[in-house]
């Protein structure tokens, strides 16, 4: 282990190199080089934007003493001419798990662990910020071998374990030496993830929600630790307030995260770099807007094998498009000015490295911003821009020598010195036989290719169109070819044997399938002029991308819906307020409001839609919905009001579109039912296209999802998992009463003045009983509906509402009196064991008791046709068609307290209606258009004239994929994705 290594290291990194002489020297005679060495007539990037021509580069004691065209060279100098070759400062990955142990994984239980298994440490196992990557470390000789011939002289090394990783190390990556040389900073960065340690199980977070909350709780914790206000000792909250002076780096994974944890560094004004996913392209304003660095992947997909034309259909627009569009991601970050960096994660090898920025650069990625990328930008993270990133004096000499351009295909990266140590790829004196050549042997000709880098050549023998198996050796001047004879029927082989000149031909020795020699020669073939046929050859090699859309996706658009100004005429207005139903009626919708009603309305400057035997309503609104979010559940605990749905909105899911065409304008996205007391809501429209900031409610009311029944207590959840209090209905009330003393224990303290831990769970229960936060209850039996309102008046405050509430029907009278709503659904019963006693009349019972009634989807199929879903009132319970309409307008409004904005069309309101082809209530009904805040969200017409665009888009990009694999570049086959459907009771783990 490195930790021996320590003390040394620290005292090293305060002297110079010199400092040295007092080691004892007992395997030969002590000696001191205090030679220079130069490098001349060299083209030289001192960075990526200041380049010498016939340069020198003066380097000592593992340091540029100077670079410039007139450099003056001591006397005691090794002078090495390289004139014709490039030298480029070594690049630097600092997002990287180089020779570091991977932490060993817990051992398995079927029984979840629901506490810590750490003392003295914060209370959470995943929280990990006194980790120290040195602790851990190992030099791997053969993977710092193979980044070094990446290009790569530093990386930053991390321990990739943990929501909060702890700090990382930078390493040089020197040939030869000691890990005193080599550690540069052993505590350079703390990192951070959304993905928990396998060093344990404990269970908290389930979910990305989860990890946000406990991200909040631990800055919370930490600020308060660090006044000294703690009882106990805390060696994490410590080491994460020690460690709040490093760079912050956090891995996001794809741009929805890194959008999400940027909005909570802010909260916490922390600016994280951000680990991207290589995605950022498609909210690329969003991600400018974050003012972060960003870490970017190289992980381009392959073209998917689409021959099976079956198959290929199967492949969905948005991976085709990734295929086509993801290569552009770095150009569109430069053209953007947004800072990054570039890393081998997510690479098989660092062998792919090159290649793939070379893509980049295909696809339109600036040079001079490929190399920033990969010097001056990760030494800027570092605070490292003095040592590092650049060849100027005083840097550490970390330097490559190619034989041109280090982006181009056919440059050969001869040396990589690292601290002034040299490490050679390739002799600088070898000679290039790369080429076609024409082969000729004992009367036969044949094609000879030799492709690939100098290090790793590959070779390639035709003959009539026949291709022969061959394989090549090139070393200290001589080169071995052996390929297999024509005569497929023998396994035969001619081995050929060749000393290389100066020449650009070869000749040897062949040694034929019968043992006789005899000579080879290998004409090379000059290449024509290309010069004449550059621009077709330009226009041969340009890449065609496709637009990115918003979302970029089936069905996104190529610009966001604006607000038009629309005048509906003639219509069938469902006003939802005294005025009933108003026949032949015009409304004027302007700056996302509606303006106006009446009869013969005009406007100048407005769309004007002939609404003639067409019915205008109110956008549908449902209560409870489970689509347009990456988390349903956090289950690691009985209680967890302190996560939130609006970390994680997923602005993208299809079912949003689906929902849109389904007349649905608003949707509350509900916690599941894992816990009695689960987390809070988000209240969105469904702006499809928009981000998900965009979609939330302004000054959204604040509600959270409570839960009774068999869920809560675990009864579905299988034996081995029924460890976690409660585990019984009684259990369930206790829990209730148990939080809400505390709650108010917590808010009185609060409320004093005094000194408290923050702690957001309480906090969000505190605004229950301050009646600033409504509850939205999972809800099925009589007789826990009646305890949880027991509870309430208990605390002095009411229950919002009963969702599901399929017994309803029971005590209507005492929901009634405690002024709680019931959002239920139209028919179903018996699905399972406690909806037993469920009846189609719920809702109607409820309602005629004076209970403000909603019909909700809980389903993302049920969510896009809860027109239908109303109209059932009608066949059962006899309600009138304006009261089955307002079940799925106007009432979940009321229940959400967004009924000011929204659920009726009154003028002032929120501009969210929708026009359908017949009654609302009607299985014959279609969503003609669906409008938002006076923009249109769906449109019938424009979904056909998409779905033909997409079908030849996705044709081209197939055409675009077989040509590919005719190429011979790698295909994947198709994904058979299937949509995760969250549903109540779903729990997605993490880990």
């Amino acid at each position: 282990m490195i930790k021996k290594y320590l003390v040394i290291v620290m005292v090293l990194c305060t002297f110079s190199l010199s400092a040295q002489d007092y080691f004892p020297k007992n395997d030969g005679v002590k000696t001191t080089n205090s030679n220079f060495t130069a490098f001349t007539n060299a083209k030289i990037y001192t960075s990526p934007t200041q380049i010498i021509e016939k340069g020198t580069l003066l380097i000592k004691d593992g340091k540029v003493v100077a670079s410039g065209s007139s450099v003056s060279i001591p006397k005691n100098t090794v002078i090495i001419n390289i004139e014709g070759k490039t030298i480029y400062p070594s690049f630097i990955d600092i997002y990287s798990a180089f020779g570091v142990s991977k932490p060993k994984a817990a051992a398995s239980s079927r029984s979840p662990q629901y506490d810590s298994n750490r003392e003295g440490y914060y209370w959470n196992d995943h929280i990990r910020p006194e980790q120290k990557a040195i602790d851990h470390f190992n030099f791997n000789d053969k993977t710092a071998e193979d980044l070094r011939k990446a290009g790569f002289g530093v990386v930053n090394t991390h321990i990739p374990d943990g929501i909060i990783q702890g700090t990382g190390s930078l390493i040089a990556l020197i040939p030869q030496g000691s890990d005193a040389d080599r550690i540069l900073d052993n505590n350079s960065i703390q990192y951070l993830s959304l993905r928990k340690s396998v060093a344990s199980r404990q269970a908290y977070p389930t979910s990305l929600m989860g990890t946000m909350a406990l991200l909040r709780q631990v800055n919370y914790d930490a600020d308060w630790y660090a006044k000294g206000l703690a009882k106990t000792t805390d060696r994490s909250l410590e080491a994460f307030n020690k460690n709040k002076s490093l760079v912050q780096v956090i891995h996001a994974g794809n741009k929805m995260n890194a959008l999400r944890l940027d909005k909570l560094g802010d909260e916490f004004n922390t600016q994280y770099v951000i680990v991207g996913g290589g995605d950022e392209y498609e909210r690329i304003d969003a991600i400018k807007a974050t003012n972060a660095t960003f870490i970017i992947p190289l992980d381009f997909p392959d073209a998917y094998d689409v021959e099976d034309p079956l198959l290929a259909q199967a492949a969905s627009l948005s991976d085709l498009r990734e295929w086509n569009q993801k290569p552009a991601n770095p150009k569109f970050l430069a053209e953007k000015n947004v800072p990054f960096t570039l890393t081998l994660h997510g690479l098989k090898a660092p062998k792919d490295f090159m290649p793939n920025i070379q893509k980049a650069i295909e696809y339109g990625l600036d040079k001079t911003k490929a190399l920033e990328a990969l010097t001056t930008v990760p030494a800027k993270i570092l605070g490292k821009e003095n040592t590092l990133g650049t060849l100027k004096n005083g840097a550490y000499a970390n330097f490559l020598i190619t034989s041109g351009d280090v982006f181009e295909k056919e440059t050969t990266l001869y040396e990589n010195w690292v601290k002034g140590k040299k490490h050679e790829i390739v002799p600088m004196n070898t000679t290039d036989i790369r080429g076609d050549y024409k082969l000729s042997i004992a009367g036969t000709d044949y094609e000879l290719s030799i492709s690939g880098e100098l290090s790793k050549l590959k070779s390639s023998i035709k003959t009539d169109d026949n291709n022969l198996g061959s394989k090549i050796t090139y070393k200290d001047d001589w080169v071995n070819i052996t390929f297999s004879s024509i005569d497929t029927t023998k396994q035969d082989y001619i081995r050929l044997s060749s000393r290389v000149t100066a020449s650009k031909n070869l000749n040897g020795k062949a040694i034929l399938p019968n043992g006789n020699e005899t000579s080879f020669y290998a004409t090379k073939i000059e290449k024509a002029d290309e010069t004449k046929n550059d621009n077709d050859k330009k226009n041969d090699d340009t890449v065609k991308l496709f637009p990115v859309t918003y979302p970029n996706e089936a069905f996104g658009s190529k610009t966001l819906p604006q607000q038009e100004t629309i005048l509906f005429k003639n219509a069938t207005v469902w006003t939802n307020e005294n005025e009933g139903i108003l026949k032949q009626t015009d409304v004027l919708i302007k700056d996302g409001k509606i303006a106006k009603i009446g009869t013969n309305l005009s406007t100048s400057n407005a769309q004007v839609i002939d609404a003639t035997g067409k019915h205008l309503t109110a956008g549908i609104i449902d209560e409870h919905s489970h689509i347009a979010t990456d988390a349903v559940n956090e289950a690691g605990q009985n209680s967890s009001a302190e996560v939130t749905i609006e970390d994680v909105v997923n602005p993208e899911d299809i079912d949003i579109y689906r929902n849109l065409a389904g007349g649905v304008t608003s949707i509350q996205i509900l916690h599941g039912s894992a816990n009695p007391i689960g987390g809070r809501s988000a209240i969105i429209k469904l702006k499809w296209g928009e981000s998900a900031n965009q979609l939330i409610y302004n000054n959204t009311p604040k509600f959270i999802k409570f839960a009774l029944g068999e869920n809560v207590k675990q009864s579905n959840w299988g034996d081995n998992a029924r460890t976690r209090f409660p585990q019984t209905r009684m259990g369930v009330e206790q829990v209730y009463i148990d939080y809400f003393t505390r709650a108010q224990e917590y808010d009185a303290l609060k409320k004093s003045g005094k000194p408290y831990r923050k702690d957001l769970e309480l906090e969000t229960l505190a605004e229950i009983l301050n009646k600033e936060r409504f509850i939205s209850c999972h809800s099925y039996v009589q007789s826990e509906i009646n305890m949880l309102m027991k509870v309430a008046e208990q605390f002095n405050f009411n229950i919002n509402t009963f969702t599901h509430i399929l017994e309803g029907y029971k005590l209507a009278d005492k929901m009634k009196a405690h002024g709680v709503g019931g959002s239920t659904f139209s028919d179903w019963w018996a699905y399972k064991y406690e909806v037993n006693d469920a009846i189609p009349y719920n809702a109607a019972i409820m309602h005629n008791q004076g209970v403000t009634v909603a019909i909700n989807s809980d389903d993302a199929e049920m969510s896009r046709r809860l027109n239908q879903e109303a109209a059932k009132t009608v066949k059962y319970g006899g309600m009138t068609e304006e009261d089955a309409w307002k079940f799925v307008t106007l009432n979940p409004a009321k229940l959400l307290h967004i009924d000011n904005r929204v659920g009726s069309i009154k003028i002032g309101k929120d501009a969210d209606v929708v026009l359908w082809s017949n009654n609302p209530l009607s299985i014959y009904a279609k969503a003609e258009k669906t409008i938002i805040e006076g923009a249109v969200y769906f449109d019938i017409e424009k979904d056909k004239a998409m779905r033909a665009d997409m079908k030849k888009e996705k044709n081209e990009l197939i055409t675009m994929m077989l040509q590919a694999k005719n190429k011979g570049l790698k295909t994947q086959p198709i994904k058979n994705k299937e949509k995760h459907i969250l549903h109540c009771d779903t729990v997605d783990h993490q880990n």
